[in-house]
């Protein structure tokens, strides 16, 4: 009985130690090797983020020529005035435009300037002059006796930084200084709506943050045609000819992207790198097949079928899988001998004098007819040369609307001179610098912001050490701009680099934690649809 009580005691003692070993050892080895490892987050700095205060200025500088103000009113300038604005787009999102105006009287080799015969010679000679900082304007006030501007145009906007504004006899005689800005300041303040940012561009550019309203609806749609803020974008020219035995097409293609394409690229090149390739397919058709008019004695494609020619054709495109950028493709068409003449007809059932047509955030398509080459005696297949600087023209004007350069139409009274071989107006440029800025800063915040209700509502979410340390770049870069001064004179010339340049880095951090390989596949993103916004977004735009 004595041994059997001491191996009952062992027993005992021997089951306690176990228990007391996997108490003490075992349950916080298993809690440390199965718990979900989330490193460090400033949590509460991107809580902050929430709340975005957005602060947007800019510098005018208003110029008086030689007979537009008096004696006594030129006594007070220089003068400054600031004239401040605050809107409130919703609860979280507050915007503050400050316009500072300098006004003063011009200079004698700016009087010069403005002596020549026309107001594009004027403009390119103030231009070379002084060139005005990135984001800022001059505006010249000019007698309404100059003849730069022709008789029914008050305001000329030029291709740089710099507009000229007419102002009448009656607006001066017998006012005090105060009195004239007074009566000038609706004009100076159209010029800004024009050639600097308006306040529907930057709500537009909100749209990560705040839905669209009924408002602008041409704002909202650039904005929906566009494609988003990238780091860099891939461009394809592609001549799809479906019939090589009937056609023999020669496009030179580098030469035209030199001339026409390049330009432009280089301009936009603080905002994106561009990658540029062409390619010829054969045998390759539309996916839609044309009617015969009679009246015409053409075949022609209505605009309710093209929204059916993309699918079909895109497949037999290809794409660069290497790259995770955005593809804008442009395709030239040449129809096929038994459906040409091929044209394209609006709504209206009306040609389209282009011959072209673009679909938003995807690329544009035009048909280019060589019907003009055949001939009773013509020998197939037929040599053509085909015209670049027609073809160019309309992929330039269509690369312009989806790399977000907005479709202006200016007020009654002004004349925009047209943007010139560069393909892009300076004060276009800075446009679209100040809403590809706010539209990288409303991205970013709102996808910081987004992490962490997610990591509050699912605990064994995994956060690695450099997934964090991208966060929290992240969100000291979102701290510092979430109220954040835009200014023209201190912030424009940086701003390709400070603020389009982070997306290429930090901005693209703000995406990296969902598309890091060490983290769950990325799950598809739904949205309501709204009918009006999606009629916007997928239907194919005719190129008048």
């Amino acid at each position: 009985m004595a041994i059997t009580e001491v191996e009952r005691r062992r027993g005992q003692l021997a089951a306690l130690s176990i228990a007391a070993v996997v108490i003490i050892v075992g349950v916080p080895l298993w809690w440390r090797t199965t718990e979900t490892y989330r490193a460090w987050l400033p949590v509460s700095q991107i809580k902050d983020l929430a709340k975005l205060q957005l602060h947007l200025s800019a510098d005018v500088e208003v110029v008086f020529a030689r007979g537009t103000v008096s004696p006594e009113q030129q006594k007070k300038v220089p003068l400054t005035q600031t004239h401040d604005e605050e809107h409130a787009v919703d609860e979280d999102t507050t915007l503050r435009y400050r316009y500072e105006t300098k006004y003063r009287t011009a200079t004698i080799m700016e009087e010069d300037s403005l002596k020549k015969l026309t107001a594009a010679e004027a403009d390119l000679s103030l231009h070379m002059l002084s060139e005005s900082p990135c984001g800022s304007l001059v505006v010249y006030v000019i007698p309404e006796s100059s003849s730069l501007l022709p008789e029914d145009v008050n305001v000329y906007i030029g291709q740089r930084r710099t507009a000229l504004v007419r102002i009448s006899a009656q607006m001066r005689v017998g006012k005090t200084l105060e009195q004239l800005l007074a009566q000038l300041e609706p004009q100076i303040k159209q010029v800004l709506q024009v050639m600097s940012f308006s306040h529907t561009d930057i709500t537009v550019a909100l749209s990560d943050r705040v839905r669209f309203r009924p408002g602008n609806k041409e704002s909202i749609a650039d904005s929906m045609r566009a494609f988003k803020s990238s780091p860099g974008y891939e461009i394809t020219f592609s001549l799809l000819n479906p019939d090589p035995k009937s056609h023999q097409l020669h496009w030179d293609i580098e030469g035209a992207v030199q001339t026409y394409i390049q330009p432009l690229l280089t301009k936009l090149s603080p905002l994106a790198n561009f990658s540029i390739d062409s390619q010829t397919l054969y045998y390759t058709m539309l996916g839609v097949t044309p009617r015969f008019d009679s009246s015409l004695e053409a075949y022609t494609l209505n605009a309710d079928s093209l929204a059916h020619v993309i699918n079909p054709v895109e497949a037999r495109l290809g794409s660069n899988a290497a790259s995770s950028n955005p593809v804008l493709n442009f395709l030239l068409y040449v129809p096929d001998i038994r459906h040409s003449p091929l044209y394209i007809h609006d709504h209206r059932k009306q040609e389209v004098p282009s011959n072209a047509f673009h679909s938003p955030r995807w690329g544009g398509i035009m048909v280019y007819n060589v019907n003009g080459f055949y001939g009773s005696e013509t020998e197939f297949p037929v040599h053509v040369n085909i015209n670049m600087a027609k073809v160019m023209g309309v992929f330039l004007a269509q690369l312009r609307l989806l790399l977000g350069v907005q479709s202006l139409s200016p007020p009654p009274g002004f004349l925009v001179a047209p943007c010139g071989s560069t393909g892009l107006a300076d004060w276009e440029l800075d446009r679209l610098m100040w809403s590809r800025s706010v539209e990288n800063i409303a991205t970013a915040t709102t996808t910081i912001t987004s992490l962490a209700q997610l990591l509050d509502q699912i605990g064994n979410i995994v956060i690695n050490d450099n997934i964090a340390q991208q966060i929290t770049g992240a969100a000291a870069w979102g701290t510092q701009r979430h109220t954040l001064g835009l200014s023209a004179s201190q912030e424009m010339e940086s701003l390709g680099f400070a603020l389009v340049h982070p997306p290429r880095r930090t901005g693209r951090e703000q995406d990296m934690p969902r598309r890091h390989p060490s983290q769950m596949a990325e799950p598809p993103r739904l949205a309501l649809c709204n009918v009006e916004e999606q009629l916007l977004y997928s239907e194919p735009l005719l190129d008048d």
